[in-house]
């Protein structure tokens, strides 16, 4: 009888929640006002000819390495971050290998770390999900060949100064440390100029999320010209669809739409913050376009009254495999003035609702009870 690999077969599926996605959607932080008119222009443009051809990804790269000011040889197009990740674990884990992830985080990297046969060390993120840097280097060893960190992080929405990545990186030369900046337009920080000079440093970006292109699936991994050389050869040549390639030059050249939606959504941030901080919700201060928010055994229902009100959010309670310490846990992408105040209103009810207020201020810094 036919059986798939036994790596394949112990993997623990992660299906994230599809389904009857109508309505307000603040569940999976995809933009909430979608792309730059650009791109619906250059959309519009697409002809028989163009699809009927295999894609070719080489010009667009060489405008994007631009755009970041690396060299094309450092720049890889894929399919979304996910196809990134794969590729790295393609590249550089044997059966056996170890990677290490700080968790709770993205779920995906211990997916494809499995599908190697690699084995993944978890390390838990400290109090207040603070990332533990002293915890993780005591767990390097030869065996370790990946690192993979989420900067911000999700779901947590936290943050780790450059300067930590680099000494990590310092210390495991033997491993591909994989700096996950799908956030990174609403935080800032990125250890993309560091491409250049960290031979073992992979950088990965997304079109997904401030771009508002998530349905057409595309990113981007930048690292050393030679180690992305060895990345390209486990990657296919029409990894990227060619409508994908036909709007992000246009969606590259409109920073000044990408730059409003980004001010919209810090501004609204502070606002929802705000907001929960007055409702007495334990909430994390976020550097990304969510905020994670514990609302306690209650999760379920606050999430259920919210889709009763037309509004998606997403749970991420530690019964989760991918979220340890997310115990009754909510995350809510932030959008747009108009969609941010539908959740604000939202909020107020279901809290109300549900009799949620616990009478203590919200610590601003941690979002611990005070």
């Amino acid at each position: 009888m036919l059986e798939a690999r036994a790596a394949v077969r112990t993997l623990h599926t992660y299906r994230p929640p599809l389904a009857g996605r109508t309505g307000l959607r603040l569940d999976f932080n995809e933009s909430t006002v979608g792309c730059s008119p650009r791109v619906l222009d250059r959309l519009r443009m697409l002809d028989a000819e163009v699809l009927a051809r295999y894609p070719e990804r080489e010009p667009v790269e060489c405008e994007v390495a631009g755009f970041l000011g690396l060299d094309s040889a450092q720049v890889l197009l894929t399919n979304g971050v996910d196809e990134a990740i794969h590729l790295l674990c393609s590249a550089y884990l044997d059966p056996g290998d170890q990677a290490l992830i700080v968790v709770p985080t993205f779920a995906m990297y211990a997916v494809f770390v499995r599908v190697e046969g690699a084995q993944v060390v978890e390390v838990r993120a400290g109090d207040n999900f603070a990332f533990p840097e002293k915890q993780l280097l005591a767990q390097v060893n030869p065996r370790t060949r990946l690192i993979a960190v989420a900067n911000p992080n999700n779901p947590t929405g936290a943050v780790v100064e450059g300067k930590v990545l680099i000494r990590i990186a310092q210390a495991a030369p033997q491993a591909a440390l994989l700096v996950d900046e799908a956030y990174f337009e609403f935080c800032g920080e990125t250890l993309m100029d560091h491409a250049r000079q960290i031979e073992n440093l992979f950088v990965a970006r997304t079109f997904s999320k401030a771009y508002g292109l998530a349905g057409l699936r595309i990113g981007i991994l930048a690292g050393d010209g030679r180690q992305m050389a060895m990345v390209r050869r486990v990657a296919s040549p029409y990894n990227v669809n060619a409508a994908a390639l036909a709007v992000l030059p246009g969606a590259l050249e409109d920073q000044e739409y990408v730059r409003g939606y980004v001010a919209r959504v810090l501004s609204n941030r502070a606002r929802l913050q705000q907001e929960l901080g007055a409702l007495g919700l334990h909430y994390w201060p976020s550097h990304a376009n969510f905020v994670l928010v514990r609302i306690g055994s209650s999760h379920g229902e606050f999430v259920q009254a919210l889709r009763a009100r037309g509004i998606l959010v997403r749970d991420r309670n530690s019964d989760r495999h991918s979220d340890p310490r997310c115990e009754g846990c909510v995350r809510l992408t932030v959008g747009s003035d108009e969609h941010t105040e539908a959740l604000i209103d939202a909020l107020r009810d279901v809290v109300e609702q549900l009799g949620l207020r616990s009478g203590l201020p919200t610590d601003s810094r941690n979002g611990v009870g005070v």
